[in-house]
């Protein structure tokens, strides 16, 4: 019995030192949900965040792999669907700036050529950026020229576009405009109690406390040399839309611009937006921008500046693209050049822009700022706020937050608009 009993208990002791041990199979569970769920969301905010090197260092040299514009066709389409990250860091009070009466959150904008046709105006806000430009928009939607029409010039950090204004038009821009405007201020309705017809006419019209949406216009390509209907075109269809409309006399890829060279039809143009502007019905008649080049000499600035004061324009963008290639060696594509060769050419035009128009009017600094230090030499010049594109695309989605985060460290303290036109006050 013994033996037997003894056979059985070595047998049960066999099975049961054979048995392996369960650990607890709901806290096995539960530490693996944890740990993905915070791996996970961890994750989700690194790469939703604009700022995260994964888009400086990976995804956009991704994107650069594809032709030029296949590859901001991508962006746009992304960023329209909210497929994109954001800024998630709030703006540091020293960089707030007034604009025609408005408060600012930070002066770095997008230029207009990103959003052409105003897709992702939401998308580019979410970046961080204080203004967002889109167009140019023409009264009749346009292919442009032919393709290829983008080239990247890697060597020299810059970009060469001879687009020729494509875009939807004014029908479709201003429908969609429009349509996201009160989509905005009905979502705000609800979350603060106050009725859509008040808030329409507190807010800023890009519906987003402390930004503003800018709507640049040109003209079709058939238009006549010396014609001004369709900036007017552009003003009445868009203007009531947009924080601030901008005429674009200076687009280097189209032929019928002579505004950009002749005083006399740059006259008449500014002359006609100006009383279209004024005669505007409604309360709200939005500030009207002249958009130049880098091109002109200091005899051709002159006369810009005696224009734009004349006729009370309230603001300048210096500067478009240029037709020259400062700085760029072995490339034969036509076009506007933009980027770093740019910068010299800009910054010399918004430093005499502001000297002649003697500080009265704003001056927004466009071309080749890539970096903290190139804005803030742009608001010594004059500019009271600047604009980036090509160092978007270079460099990827937090180059806002990049700018304005080293701008606060080289203005120990000081605000952006204590430096606005230092250079001319030190002389």
């Amino acid at each position: 019995m013994f033996r037997i009993g003894g056979a059985r208990i070595a047998k049960a002791g066999a099975r049961n030192f054979g048995t392996k041990a369960q650990p607890p199979s709901r806290l096995r569970n539960a530490v693996w949900t944890t740990s993905g769920i915070v791996i996970g969301g961890l994750g989700y905010l690194y790469l939703t965040d604009a700022s995260a090197g994964f888009h400086k260092y990976v995804s956009t040299p991704l994107m650069r792999q594809l032709d030029a514009e296949q590859a901001h066709q991508l962006a746009i389409g992304s960023m329209k669907r909210g497929v994109c990250p954001v800024d998630r860091s709030t703006d540091d009070s020293v960089l707030e700036i007034e604009l025609w009466g408005k408060s600012v959150t930070n002066p770095i904008g997008v230029a207009a050529g990103f959003d052409k046709n105003g897709e992702a105006i939401d998308a580019l806000f979410g970046l961080g950026f204080g203004s967002v430009e889109i167009g140019s928009i023409t009264p009749e939607a346009q292919e442009g020229n032919a393709r290829p029409r983008i080239f990247r010039v890697e060597d020299s950090d810059a970009v060469i576009n001879r687009m020729g204004l494509p875009n939807c038009g004014v029908v479709s821009a201003g429908e969609r405009l429009r349509s996201r405007f009160w989509r905005h201020l009905a979502s705000q309705s609800k979350q603060q109690g106050e009725s859509v017809a008040t808030l329409s006419s507190s807010v800023n019209r890009s519906a987003v406390a402390g930004r503003l949406l800018g709507v640049n216009v040109g003209k079709c390509k058939g238009s006549g040399d010396d014609s001004f209907d369709d900036y007017v075109t552009g003003l009445q269809k868009l203007g009531p839309y947009a924080d601030y409309v901008v005429i674009n006399v200076s687009c280097p890829n189209v032929t019928n611009m002579k505004a950009n060279g002749n005083v006399e039809v740059l006259e008449r143009t500014v002359e006609a937006v100006m009383k279209a502007r004024n005669k505007m019905s409604g309360e709200y008649r939005p500030p009207v921008v002249l958009k130049i080049g880098p091109d002109n000499d200091l005899q051709q600035l002159r006369v810009i500046a005696q224009v734009a004061m004349d006729y009370r324009v309230d603001g300048i963008i210096a500067t478009n693209t240029t037709r020259q290639r400062p700085g760029v060696i072995g490339v034969k594509e036509e076009g506007g050049l933009s980027g770093a060769p740019l910068k010299d050419m800009a910054l010399a035009t918004t430093r005499e822009m502001y000297r002649l128009t003697q500080g009265k009017m704003a001056i927004i600094g466009c071309g080749g700022i890539r970096t903290a230090e190139d804005a803030l030499a742009f608001a010594k010049a004059g500019a009271s706020c600047v604009q980036v594109y090509s160092s978007m695309t270079m460099d990827g989605p937090g180059k806002a937050r990049e700018i304005k985060d080293g701008v606060v460290r080289l203005l120990k303290g000081r605000k952006w608009a204590d430096v606005v036109g230092e250079d001319a006050r030190r002389k």
